[in-house]
């Protein structure tokens, strides 16, 4: 049919997302449990940086801070950042390389 608008209501939507908000929260908790406890204990005192479009997710940072215990903060520019730091690590990376090809 033709296109039309729908009004939501803030609850609607937040029902309708929570299976993936879930499973979101569980990942970060996996990979939080997974971590090296000298790096795991610079996250829990400096925190988490959410990037990328999930960022966008208003209150993410609070739903992620409330179910891990970590502080967590959405990136200046989420978006950008993913792109920024695949950049540098791609930099990195090369770097690496030049350097073992001198051993």
């Amino acid at each position: 049919g033709l296109p039309r608008t729908i009004k939501l209501s803030t609850q609607e939507v937040t029902e309708a997302m929570s299976e993936s908000l879930a499973v979101i929260v569980s990942m970060v908790k996996s990979v939080l449990e997974e971590t090296p406890p000298e790096l795991a204990s610079d996250i829990i005192d400096r925190g988490m940086i959410i990037t990328g479009g999930g960022a966008l997710l208003r209150n993410i940072d609070r739903l992620l801070t409330k179910e891990t215990g970590v502080p967590c903060y959405v990136a200046d520019n989420p978006l950008a950042s993913v792109a920024l730091g695949a950049g540098q690590a791609l930099r990195i990376r090369e770097a690496l390389e030049r350097a073992r090809s001198y051993d």
